[in-house]
């Protein structure tokens, strides 16, 4: 055997990346270990169910039919049979995107941008949301949107940020009407690393969206070792050697961290290729889930509300579209909150910050405090990761590899990059297959390489 197989592989999280990531390994034939910081496996894909019945899933709301396919939860799963997102603007609400395309001065706005042509590649977020939609939709929608969830201003933002937007108005038009005609929640805008089409939609697990996390767990419990922080990551001759967790020094063959990116380097000895790391940032977010006894109080599943002043830039009314996810004639609406860690958004008692949103939702639905019954609250440090330009050239280079031999960085906050639940699985597995070729002596996979081809598999092709 390669002696390089004889050492486990050391999986830092046991997330959806962390998870995908031994759960790959192990199955080719790879010794993994799993540590885990933490008191349970999944992290924000985590799902709760109280009392009265309440559904709560503060990350991921939904996957879609061709995950559940590849992890082996496909017969699971409910269709999810509908989702709509609606603006509010200067006091109006207009639908995504038909609504917002019949609204004359963002038409004619449009229009000017793409007669005047680009004025050289874009630079920042502003540039690029301005060239692409026209100066009126982008000052009244779109960047205030993207300030409020960043909480940066957007001539500070890389124009990277729109690199999720990958389908065209006439792509999105499209794949709204084969919604509507199948009656299923098409999915639009979720995978980067994989086509959408009419045949990839949104479902929901029958346990919650950590039943994606249980069912990879399944095959992996005797290896995950609970509550054992990692220390240090240890390099040697630009390469990772050993970890140290508990006390104690392990060798390892390589190191997948699913660690926030700025913290990686405080953990990693022996090197400095990453200590440009630590400037990067994340965005703090208060998601304050607020419970009533009437359903149907959106307008659309979302409602997003960044420039009309108030407390929360984003409204998710769930059970619009799975009414499973509150009991009947019930429903839940998450207010998506940007703040910073100890300001007053991040301090303020639970019930208060849930009279603080109730108030604001009274402004825009009167009548609607009646029917509220409490709320629950969670607060993370480190909710979406913000492309600055003051580090974007050093985001660029990490996005292109640790700089560390076997030391590789996955998931949405290893990566700091803005991507779901549906792309750290394809984007995990396939930075997996590229180590297993490593460790077995294989020549680098060519970058023409196919992606993956088959939803069921969960695997590149051979390797």
């Amino acid at each position: 055997m390669n002696d390089a197989l004889q050492k486990p592989v050391a999986v830092i999280g046991a997330g959806i990346g962390g998870l995908t990531a031994a759960h790959f390994l192990r199955r080719n034939g790879v010794p993994v270990m799993i540590l885990e910081g933490g008191k349970q496996v999944a992290g924000m894909a985590s799902s709760y169910v109280d009392d009265r019945g309440f559904h709560y899933d503060f990350g991921a709301h939904f996957i879609t039919n061709r995950l559940a396919a590849a992890v082996g939860i496909g017969g699971q799963c409910r269709d999810v049979p509908y989702y709509g997102e609606t603006f509010l603007v200067k006091g109006r609400q207009y639908s995504y995107p038909l609504g917002l395309l019949a609204t004359p001065r963002y038409v004619v706005g449009a229009l000017k941008a793409k007669i005047g042509g680009r004025q050289g590649e874009p630079r920042t977020a502003a540039d690029w949301f301005r060239q692409e939609f026209g100066r009126t939709l982008a000052d009244e929608v779109s960047l205030p949107i993207l300030e409020a969830w960043s909480g940066a201003p957007a001539d500070q933002l890389s124009a990277a940020v729109a690199q999720k937007l990958q389908n065209s108005i006439g792509r999105t038009i499209y794949l709204r009407f084969c919604s509507r005609l199948r009656r299923r929640a098409i999915s639009i805008g979720y995978s980067q690393e994989m086509p959408e089409g009419p045949n990839v939609w949104h479902v929901y697990p029958e346990h919650g969206v950590s039943q994606v996390c249980e069912r990879l767990l399944a095959d992996l419990r005797d290896v995950v070792e609970l509550e054992s922080p990692v220390q240090q990551i240890i390099v040697e001759n630009d390469r990772a050697v050993a970890i140290r967790a508990a006390g104690r020094e392990r060798e390892v063959s390589a190191v997948v961290s699913t660690v926030p990116a700025p913290i990686l380097p405080k953990l990693v000895t022996g090197t400095d290729a990453l200590e440009p790391l630590r400037q990067f940032r994340f965005r703090p977010m208060t998601f304050v889930c607020l419970r009533f006894e009437k359903r149907g109080i959106l307008s659309d599943t979302v409602l997003w509300t960044a420039a009309a002043g108030f407390p929360f830039f984003r409204l998710t009314e769930t059970p619009l579209s799975m009414p499973w996810l509150a009991p009947e004639g019930k429903t839940l609406i998450t207010c998506d909150i940007g703040c910073q860690v100890g300001d007053e958004m991040w301090t303020m008692d639970d019930a208060a910050l849930g009279d603080k949103c109730v108030d604001a939702l009274e402004s825009l639905y009167p009548g609607v405090r009646q029917h509220y019954s409490g709320c629950r609250v969670l607060r993370t440090p480190i909710a979406y990761p913000v492309y600055h330009l003051d580090y974007e050239e050093a985001r660029q280079r990490f996005a292109a590899g640790t700089g560390v031999d076997n030391l590789y960085s996955i998931g949405r906050n290893g990566e700091f990059a803005h991507i779901l639940m549906e792309d750290v699985y394809w984007r995990t597995i396939r930075k997996m297959n590229e180590l297993l070729r490593k460790l077995r002596g294989a020549p680098p996979t060519p970058a023409t390489a196919p992606r993956f081809t088959s939803a069921a598999s969960g695997q590149l092709a051979s390797v």
